[in-house]
């Protein structure tokens, strides 16, 4: 009998120890998807936000890439106020 029937795939994911990863993953390609999202109503390029960020345009390209999800919080603060926004981030159940 299969242990997971009935459970959620969350569950597996956390039984498998992948849960976290799994969340960070989706949570950065969300903020990807943001950050693309508000250069193009912008008409920002790529390297237009890098020099607003202070950054290079290659730490731009992780920051944007949504399959990497290594990110500081001071690049997104920064990625954040370049475009004119603030970043929030919360605790939640």
């Amino acid at each position: 009998m299969n242990k997971h029937i009935g459970s959620s795939f969350d569950d597996f994911l956390d039984e498998e120890g992948l849960l976290a990863e799994a969340e960070a993953i989706a949570v950065k390609r969300v903020i990807a998807h943001q950050l693309r999202e508000l250069m193009k109503e912008q008409n920002l390029t790529k390297t237009e936000l890098a020099r607003r960020m202070g950054t290079s345009r290659s730490s731009l390209e992780r920051l944007l890439d949504p399959d990497n999800p290594s990110v500081t919080l001071l690049t997104l603060e920064r990625a954040a106020r370049a475009l004119g926004k603030s970043l929030q981030i919360e605790l939640a159940a």
